[in-house]
């Protein structure tokens, strides 16, 4: 049985986001993401906090629960089930080369990978790991928001600091083609993107996207975790709710969240990759889309932009 949010149509979900003058302003281009009719669904709750939403080859959804050092994964039938217990505070995961799912130990410092049966195997240590990306060839790129850095551990488990200074670095994801990173930065307005070096060293850093902020939150905007769809929007799991980007950086609009609670991360899942799933504070939700999700391991090719 669905559980709807209630009241939740296309025109509720079309945020009106107040700004300084108290003016409201309504998102019409998230027409060409939402499905009028589809609200947020609830997939699972009486978790202590929910991370990590990652995606496998065949769409099925994983999360973690930080405090209770566990992975979940959905069913057949939708249901989740746990993946790995002990697993030692797991936080940001990403699906990687050979199936297998990076993620990192908040616990353990360090960041592992299972395989499909939850065997690990560690592929780097004494590191403050708190959100990653994995690319086609089996780099990981994460952020360290304590020391305010972002480091590089490529496919031959050699690890190094390649940027530093963004006050709060969370969420990190690549572009379609991956050749950019973007990481953003809880403590601000902005999320930051990097060209990618050909030894995975970052350059030509810059503030590209400028997201919405609330009063009551400003000028943080809690910007944590984030996705790509295959057209190249970005989302963005922030206070002010689900912040989508078009491809030249401009905000396309805001997606309300399901609970007012605080809202973490985002991924693509299930058939097509076309469903949007959300993890907040002690609950997961998902909502139909009229667009699609990629998966950066095996690589994809993104389409020509529309």
């Amino acid at each position: 049985m669905k559980h709807a949010v209630p009241g939740q149509r296309l025109a509720a979900h079309l945020l009106l986001v107040l700004f300084a003058g108290g003016l409201p302003a309504q998102d019409t281009p998230l027409e060409q993401v939402l499905i009028d009719g589809e609200g947020w669904e609830l997939v699972g709750e009486g978790y202590k906090f929910t991370e990590g939403p990652a995606c496998d080859p065949a769409g099925r959804l994983y999360f973690t629960d930080v405090p209770g050092d566990t992975i979940y994964r959905l069913d057949d039938r939708g249901k989740p089930g746990v993946f790995v217990s002990d697993a030692g505070r797991p936080g940001g995961m990403m699906f990687g080369p050979g199936g297998k799912l990076y993620c990192t130990q908040g616990a353990k410092r360090r960041i592992v990978a299972y395989d499909p049966e939850g065997k690990l195997e560690v592929i780097a240590s004494d590191v403050r790991a708190n959100d990653l990306v994995v690319t086609g060839k089996g780099g990981v790129y994460f952020t360290d928001p304590r020391a305010r850095r972002v480091w590089y551990v490529d496919p031959q488990r050699n690890k190094r600091v390649v940027d530093e200074g963004i006050e709060r670095p969370n969420g990190i994801i690549l572009w379609p083609d991956q050749g950019t990173l973007v990481v953003a930065d809880t403590n601000s307005s902005s999320l930051w993107t990097f060209r990618i070096e050909k030894d995975g060293g970052l350059a030509h850093k810059q503030a590209y996207y400028t997201m919405r902020l609330t009063r009551d939150k400003a000028p943080q905007s809690g910007a944590d975790g984030m996705t790509t769809d295959r057209d190249g929007r970005l989302y963005v799991a922030t206070h002010a709710g689900l912040q989508v980007f078009d491809t030249q950086g401009r905000i396309s609009g805001v997606i309300s969240r399901p609970q007012k609670a605080f809202l973490s991360n985002v991924v693509f899942a299930g058939k097509g990759l076309q469903t949007l799933y959300v993890t907040s504070s002690d609950k997961v939700y998902r909502r139909k889309t009229k667009v699609r999700g990629l998966l950066f391991s095996p690589h994809q090719a993104p389409p020509a932009k529309p």
